[in-house]
């Protein structure tokens, strides 16, 4: 979310005091909310809070809140009501706003009640209004700013700066708005840039002659494109800007999608500008077979043999390196990893490291359950499963495919429809998609740090 338009949007600008560094195990100890119209504070609220537990000394060292000060503060129940009421309507600000944010919903869940707002980080805005600043901490940027805050590590001196830094980025962006988009293709319609949705999708930039010469993904669509156009900083940004004649895009909802289907697209396409993309950085990989004797196996090879690595390597020595870590760590055997090279038993059996699978001494089982762990951090924990999220409206979700380990696709399905949702009814709603080891990198790395909708076994 950006602040454009921001006469028309409502913001409560916020910050907390805690007792550590987590919602599930700290407590709120001081709130501040500010409600800003775009223009000015319309709206206060600050007070202490009675976390109902003890403040560790080092946090009151940091903010210099102790316990006999919030003995008879309100607990946060009894403000509760004055929260909802106050920033109702509002998107939250806040620098680093998901700390502030995960804080007051946990509170809130805990109390059985759902609190949901829109968000705004100023930290991501100051990187993007302010670039090349030292640092983009409150108290670095509201020095290098001349923005005064006294009471630093309380939640209404913070607060008091982060609406100063707020009302800064305001007028940059108001300022960007209005004079960094001189000097583009003379086919760009400003009009078509500025109706370009504030949604989660892939776009596309193209020359005069239609061809495709860039391909990217972004939560907000209009804001990402609006980046590329005023970056002046790089020969190549400068090339790519002249030469873009017209925009398009396809709105996906979902996040994952967005990864997925800018992926498929750059390797279809080959755009000029996606050089990074299109080429690999990691030609090596690390596969497994199972031998005729029934023992996993690993290896390392070339990532152009068709088949989907478990994971990728920049150099062959790398994934050498790495695999003779996993063969210490998990005591395989080097012969079956395609690190030693013998028609007998490997050396580390002969020095007493390797429990003898190389010449059949220790089971298939109890060697291959060591290899399944070893190699667990680079699969899926299910094999069979899809991934429901976010569609392109209310009204849809997406529906993303995992079978037997392997990429099937991306569909869309309406809510509303009588699609049953069993593994196969929803697996018809897929369009396919090309398995590859970028794909699946995408969909591992993406489940262990977002979270999705709900998953389907």
């Amino acid at each position: 979310m950006t602040i454009n338009d921001a006469k028309q949007i409502m913001y409560s600008i916020i910050d907390i005091e805690t007792t550590g560094l987590s919602p599930k195990s700290g407590k709120i100890t001081e709130i501040a909310i500010f409600v800003h119209d775009g223009e000015k504070v319309v709206d206060e609220f600050s007070t202490l809070i009675d976390p109902e537990i003890t403040i560790p000394y080092r946090i009151t060292q940091m903010t210099g809140i102790n316990n006999k000060m919030v003995k008879d503060a309100p607990k946060f129940y009894e403000i509760a009501k004055r929260i909802v009421e106050i920033t109702e309507g509002t998107t939250i600000v806040a620098h680093n706003v998901n700390f502030d944010y995960n804080f007051i919903r946990q509170e809130f869940r805990e109390l059985g009640y759902d609190f949901k707002r829109e968000k705004m980080c100023t930290v991501r805005l100051s990187r993007k209004l302010l670039p090349g600043r030292r640092s983009y901490s409150l108290g670095k940027l509201c020095e290098e700013l001349n923005i005064k805050n006294p009471h630093r590590h309380r939640a209404k001196g913070d607060a008091t700066a982060t609406v100063q830094l707020f009302e800064l980025l305001l007028k940059a962006e108001k300022n960007l708005k209005n004079i960094s988009l001189k000097g583009l293709n003379t086919n760009l319609d400003r009009k078509d840039i500025d109706n370009l949705p504030k949604k989660p999708g892939v776009y596309y930039f193209h020359n005069d002659k239609g061809i495709i010469i860039y391909i990217g993904k972004s939560l907000n669509i209009h804001d990402r494109v609006m980046s590329h156009l005023t970056n002046y900083n790089t020969k190549r940004a400068l090339e790519m800007r002249n030469q873009t004649a017209n925009i398009s895009y396809e709105l996906t909802g979902s996040e994952l999608v967005a990864l997925l289907m800018e992926s498929d697209e750059i390797k279809k396409h080959k755009p000029k500008f996606n050089k990074a993309q299109r080429r690999t950085s990691f030609p090596w990989g690390l596969y497994k077979h199972t031998d005729k004797n029934g023992y996993l196996c690993l290896k390392i090879d070339k990532n152009d043999n068709g088949e989907v690595p478990l994971t990728t390597f920049s150099s062959h020595q790398t994934a050498k390196n790495n695999l003779f870590i996993l063969s210490e760590a998990f005591r395989l055997c080097q012969k079956l990893c395609g690190l030693f090279y013998t028609k007998g038993p490997c050396f580390q059996y002969q020095v007493h490291q390797c429990a003898g699978a190389c010449v059949g001494d220790e089971s298939p089982e109890l060697y291959n359950a060591r290899v399944n762990q070893a190699i667990e951090p680079y699969r899926f924990h299910k094999q069979n499963f899809l991934i429901i999220d976010k569609g392109r409206n209310d009204m849809e979700k997406s529906v993303t495919g995992i079978e037997n380990g392997k990429y099937l696709g991306f569909g869309f399905f309406d809510t509303q429809s009588e699609v049953a949702e069993s593994f196969e009814d929803l697996k018809a709603i897929i369009k396919p998609y090309s398995d590859n080891r970028d794909v699946q990198q995408i969909i591992r790395s993406y489940l262990k740090r977002k979270k999705v909708e709900r998953m389907i076994e």
